[in-house]
């Protein structure tokens, strides 16, 4: 039932830039945090960004921080990634993700997140 679709992947040249969004159904969006990670093949899915369930926390991967930004629009049950700066390197299947916690207000640990989207495709070509 809980849904978490992206979108927004696409080709494009280093030092270009895309949008990606992540829309959420089937629960309480403002009720969980939520973050982006990515994953190459043959790698593991590593962290990204991630955002407090208002919004008004961030946290980022210092590979990305000053280039991406990742928001929250509660009333659109919607997350955004803006990449700006893009390299190679960032090439990857990008997810997005739900995570219910407690005693924090980002997460940026795989495990404790609740639900993922199934990925859209980032290439960034040199």
């Amino acid at each position: 039932q809980v849904q978490l679709v992206e979108s927004g992947g696409g080709l494009v040249q280093a030092g270009g830039s895309l949008r990606l969004s992540c829309v959420a159904s089937g629960l309480t969006f403002s009720s969980y945090a939520t973050g982006w990670f990515r994953q190459s093949p043959g790698k593991e899915r590593e962290f990204v960004a991630a955002i407090s369930w208002n919004g008004g926390s961030t946290d980022y991967a210092k590979a990305v921080k000053g280039r991406f930004t990742i928001s929250r629009d509660n009333a659109k049950n919607t997350m955004y990634l803006q990449m700006n700066s893009l390299k190679p390197d960032d090439t990857a299947a990008y997810y997005c993700g739900a995570a219910e916690l407690f005693d924090k207000d980002t997460s940026k640990r795989e495990y404790e997140y609740d639900y993922w989207g199934q990925g859209t495709q980032v290439t960034v070509s040199s």
